[in-house]
């Protein structure tokens, strides 16, 4: 099916939906070819510069209609998709479709109906794997939201390899900044301080390589629900009109352009249209007063109940803007771009640059600006749009450096060092020394959290090094095994209920049986001519196979195929296959003790002339070897002495009444109940700010380490009045001919 595995992710923002297409190597070709940092690095996820589409307006827009939402809204989508991916990869490419703050605001009936609605047009008119529309079609927390967001910018800001981007104090990440049309986001690793005080508040993210290795980091993340930009505005305008009293219907707007006017709707009002009773808004473009006036939008009058606090009276450990450097990404960047591109677009963010380029852009007349929209002589820019840049400048400067606290580029100097965002768009993972940079693509590829998504997907598909480990994803910090707040980096499940002590491995909780990664990774080290464990692999293989083939094909024909063989070789004739006076070896070979034949443990043991007799006649020894154990329904179990001992000797005479059952060697089935134990918390946090640990949290209980003797004890000890055998771990009980 191809050397690329693909997957399809919808952000269904409250503005518009926009559909990505990731692709990334897949794991037996990424193995085989990958240098020796690539496959101890994430898998390579990329996305092409054409790969996605966004039309609008957001999916929310459907909540009163929602059998409209395939038809007039996904149908173009699914099939700019399905061109990319192709219908050959379309059956194995999960799709998702995740829904943001634009649903999060509508009635909880509107996005109940909408989403199932969702689910029953993509199931029936895509190709793509939907096998549980409740973790692919979804509205996520903004919590999920920013940390998809933090693991995207941090793998394209190569955040992820520590040794080139150490920012002292052990810390080598960035902080993740997002601001849409209704809410805002942020995520950072706090320093190893911050860290020790508030790992309650703090989200466990878990990572795997392409060799298998497991990373861990802790980060916060939270986000405002409406602090994005248009959910600001509608604030703004609330406590504007509410707060004044109107002259002739008209409220004077400090952070509107000079001269524009328009109604409390957001809609530009053409003077002529405009009568006496004309509720509306005209701007006095005084942005310095812009900014007074949206500050207490902020919320940072409002009760901190835990120190400190940011947005809205919401608890964040402190942030070391020493180490914390953030890039900012959608409403950071187009507002700070958009009218404002120039030759200089690319330098560094600077404070007061960018505040004097407002002031003097708000302070024109509208009439100007309109011209120069007309004169196209802002790529992408309308009238809408440069209507908003005043309040939206605002909002962004006051929410990054009143609100979050970052330090003010140009007026409040930091260290030294490489800055610039022509540095990240020219994609050189260089380590930038700014509190702040605004981005939008790096290495050609786009900033979004449907990256981070992507990634996520793309680590929980490769098999661990070991067994026992914990699944990728994210989820609360509090030390649980798979805490109940988990969210699976793939497509998986959780089973109904955690059995106290349990372990589970992520690749069981897989909801489909086509991930073939690991065979694929066996067939290269035993068949790949590049491969050195080929020759000890095939012999091992060889060997394992012929010790299977031994014992599934019966003791009857084991002697059968003996006596052939020798028989051309032994002039005295065809002897048994076991010919041996051990009376130990006489039982466990002819298939256990039977009632009335003198082949118990502590009887002696038969002569050679005696069997030889007895063979030849078909008498008692070939009784014994034709002999077959059948399956036995509610029958009971030999009974053999208390003490477990394995020397001869008769039976107590307590039990006169005979042996109770059969013991047939392999193909006695045995219970065993392995001690199960859950691993101390480990200090996953214990220095440099950032933990990075490998190979977290594994369990060895199936090799009985970390047990206690009691544990041991029990794991070792059968059944009472049952046999205990060694078992091959590669058997299963034989059904004997």
């Amino acid at each position: 099916m191809g050397k690329w595995s693909y997957s399809v992710i919808i952000d269904a923002g409250s503005s518009g939906s926009r559909v990505y297409v990731y692709r990334w190597p897949k794991l037996a070709d990424a193995r085989k070819r990958g240098k020796r940092d690539e496959l101890s690095s994430l898998p390579r996820v990329k996305s092409k510069k054409h790969w996605h589409k966004k039309i609008h307006p957001g999916v929310s827009t459907f909540g009163e209609k929602p059998s409209l939402v395939g038809e007039d809204h996904l149908k173009d989508l699914y099939s700019f998709a399905l061109d990319i991916v192709g219908e050959d990869n379309a059956a194995e490419t999960p799709i998702y479709l995740l829904a943001t703050a634009g649903m999060r605001l509508l009635p909880d009936l509107q996005r109940t109906a909408l989403l199932q609605q969702i689910c029953t047009y993509t199931k029936a008119s895509t190709p793509f794997k939907l096998t549980d529309c409740n973790a692919q079609i979804q509205v996520i927390g903004g919590d999920a939201e920013g940390m998809y967001g933090w693991v995207a910018a941090n793998y394209l800001l190569g955040g992820f390899d520590g040794t080139m981007h150490d920012h002292g104090k052990g810390h080598h990440t960035y902080g993740f900044l997002d601001m849409g049309g209704a809410s805002a986001q942020i995520a950072f690793a706090p320093n190893s301080t911050e860290v020790e005080k508030h790992a309650e508040d703090l989200k466990l993210l878990r990572l795997r390589s392409v060799d298998g290795s497991v990373s861990e980091y802790a980060v916060y993340v939270t986000t405002w629900l409406e602090f994005g930009v248009r959910e600001a505005r509608k604030r703004y305008v609330k406590a504007l009109t509410e707060g004044s009293s109107p002259e002739d219907g008209i409220y004077p707007d400090p952070c509107l352009p000079k001269g524009l006017t328009i109604n409390t709707a957001g809609e530009i009002l053409a003077p002529d249209t405009i009568d006496g009773e004309t509720v509306h808004m005209i701007g006095t473009g005084a942005f310095a007063e812009c900014m007074r006036s949206s500050y207490p939008l902020l919320g940072k009058d409002k009760p901190c109940t835990d120190e400190p606090c940011l947005l809205n009276g919401v608890h964040a450990p402190a942030i070391d803007f020493d180490i914390n450097h953030f890039v900012g990404v959608s409403e950071y960047w187009h507002t700070m771009h958009g009218v404002f591109e120039s030759e200089k677009s690319g330098d560094a963010y600077d404070f007061k640059t960018y505040q004097d380029q407002v002031t003097d852009f708000c302070s024109r007349d509208w009439s100007d600006i309109k011209h120069n929209v007309d004169g196209h002589k802002w790529k992408g820019v309308d009238e809408a749009l440069a209507a908003e840049v005043c309040f939206k400048s605002s909002w962004v400067l006051n929410v990054l450096h009143d609100g979050i606290g970052i330090p003010r580029a140009g007026v409040d100097h930091l260290r030294d060092g490489p800055s610039g965002t022509d540095e990240l768009l020219d994609g050189a993972k260089e380590v930038f020394s700014d509190a702040f940079q605004a981005v939008d693509k790096i290495d050609g590829t786009e900033i979004s959290w449907t990256l981070g998504k992507a990634v996520l997907y793309a680590a929980s598909e490769v098999p661990a090094i070991n067994t026992n480990v914990l699944p990728v994803g994210f989820g609360s910090n509090n030390g649980a095994d798979v805490p109940t707040d988990w969210s699976f980096g793939g497509l998986r499940k959780a089973p109904p209920a955690l059995m106290p002590g349990a372990t589970y491995n992520d690749t069981a909780w897989d909801m489909d049986d086509d991930d073939d990664s690991l065979i694929d990774s066996i067939q290269d080290s035993l068949f790949s001519d590049n491969s050195p464990r080929r020759v000890p692999g095939l012999v091992l293989f060889l060997v394992i196979l012929c010790i299977v083939v031994f014992f599934i094909c019966g003791k009857d024909r084991r002697n059968r195929a003996w006596r052939s063989f020798f028989s051309r070789f032994s002039p005295g004739g065809v002897r048994p296959l076991f010919r041996r006076s051990n009376p130990f070896s006489h039982a466990f070979f002819s298939g256990g003790p039977k009632a009335g034949a003198a082949s118990s443990l502590g009887h002696r043991s038969m002569g050679s002339a005696d069997r030889d007799h007895l063979m030849e006649q078909g008498g008692l020894l070939a009784q014994v070897d034709d002999f077959e154990l059948g399956h036995v329904e509610g029958g009971e179990l030999y009974e053999y002495p208390d003490d477990n001992s394995s020397s001869g000797g008769s039976m107590d005479k307590g039990k006169s009444e005979g042996p109770k059952g059969m013991a047939s060697g392999w193909a006695t089935p045995t219970i065993r109940t392995p001690a199960m134990g859950l691993d101390g918390a480990s200090d996953f946090f214990s220095q440099g700010g950032l933990t990075v640990r490998t190979d977290s949290r594994d369990r060895l209980h199936g090799l009985g380490m970390g047990l206690s003797a009691d544990q041991m004890q029990s794991r070792s000890r059968s059944r009472r009045g049952s046999p205990t055998r060694l078992r091959s771990p590669m058997m299963t009980p034989l059904a004997e001919d």
